[in-house]
């Protein structure tokens, strides 16, 4: 009977563990809200102008990035992220855009709170004819 109750008990131990690994090695994640003056790309979306809200959940090999646009039209966006590297402890938060024949696109966006900068993919050139 005792080794029916050491087994029982290893193997609800083992279910713990394996239940409770995820929840503390959880996700890092941040919000915050940002202002765009103009239209940009974002990987292959075109974001409108706007007031935004967002939110980043560090998630495993790729985290997720969703916007949620507060003014009229609403609308709502969501990326992989699968490109972070780690910020420097200086680095405040911040959205870097880059300029190219098809307009601005965001190349960057660094989360000082998490310690981290998420980078965005270049659009595609258009070929000159």
């Amino acid at each position: 009977m005792s080794t029916l109750r050491k087994f029982i008990y290893s193997g609800l131990l083992a279910l713990t563990t394996v239940s409770l690994a995820p929840a503390l090695a959880s996700a890092q994640e941040s919000r915050g809200e940002f202002t765009l003056t103009h239209s940009v790309l974002w990987e292959k979306a075109i974001v409108p102008a706007g007031e935004y809200v967002f939110t980043f959940k560090n998630e495993g090999p790729a985290g997720v990035l969703t916007l949620t646009k507060l003014d009229s039209p609403h609308a709502g966006f969501m990326f992989l992220v699968s490109d972070t590297e780690q910020s420097r402890p200086s680095d405040t938060s911040k959205l870097t855009l880059r300029r190219v024949s098809v307009g601005s696109y965001v190349s960057a966006m660094t989360l000082a709170d998490c310690g981290v900068t998420l980078r965005f993919t270049a659009p595609p050139q258009r070929r000159r004819t």
